[in-house]
């Protein structure tokens, strides 16, 4: 059986030791990119994010808690609460201008099982499809698995949520399955799609994203060569 030993004093499978030490939790790093940087969401950053976001109620809709906002006052006040939050703990990612144009998270963290998920991901029109949106990802995923050391990285997502299922796989995540009636969200059912990335997969899901990163990998035109869900082996 894969990843697994014969229990010394009955033979039966066990999975093998691994080093139990406790990771730490993320925290106010700032992730320099080439096309942007990701840095700790601050509640100055609604300013930039809500004319972004503010006429496509779409953003929100497979989020399980919150939105579409009434008005810049109450996303204000959402985005706000946010960075006392240990866990979900918020980054906003910032475009080359220096303009927020999207968050995303770090959650549902188990230290002591080195486990953590990214999620809470708002992108704007201003950053869906562009390579800062796919480095975004990259920053964070190396900042888990390369500077605090987590051994699993997960995606969940609504299982109806087609977009989000053809990220986690165009970014290098292996589909594991359904969880049926998993939560309900906004009153009404959801079946969560769950997708994780292990530490020993990140070799090759890194050097994935900094082929499709780098800028010999786009045209004058600026359009990409070749996909990240080609490198990946998934469909796009």
């Amino acid at each position: 059986m894969m990843n697994s030993e014969p229990l010394p004093e009955t033979g039966q499978p066990v999975g093998r030791k691994v080093d139990s030490h406790t990771a730490p939790r993320p925290g106010p790093v700032t992730l320099q990119g080439r096309y942007g940087r990701v840095e700790k969401l601050k509640a100055e950053h609604a300013a930039d994010l809500w004319p972004l976001v503010k006429d496509d109620d779409t953003i929100w809709t497979y989020m399980s808690a919150y939105g579409p906002f009434t008005g810049e006052a109450e996303f204000a006040t959402w985005v706000a609460s946010r960075p006392a939050l240990e866990d979900p703990y918020s980054y906003a990612i910032i475009a080359a201008d220096g303009r927020c144009v999207g968050i995303a998270t770090l959650m549902e963290i188990r230290p002591a099982m080195r486990v953590i998920e990214v999620g809470h991901i708002v992108y704007s029109p201003a950053l869906q499809r562009t390579p800062l949106g796919t480095e975004a990802q990259y920053l964070l995923a190396k900042y888990a698995f390369d500077t605090l050391g987590y051994r699993r990285y997960e995606w969940k997502c609504n299982a109806l949520n087609a977009p989000s299922r053809r990220a986690a796989l165009r970014y290098g995540f292996k589909f594991e399955g359904i969880l049926r009636q998993q939560m309900i969200a906004k009153g009404r059912n959801r079946d969560t799609a769950m997708f994780s990335m292990l530490d020993s997969e990140w070799p090759a899901r890194k050097a994935a994203f900094e082929r499709w990163l780098a800028p010999e990998n786009f045209g004058a035109d600026g359009k990409q060569k070749v996909s990240l869900g080609a490198i990946n082996g998934a469909a796009e």
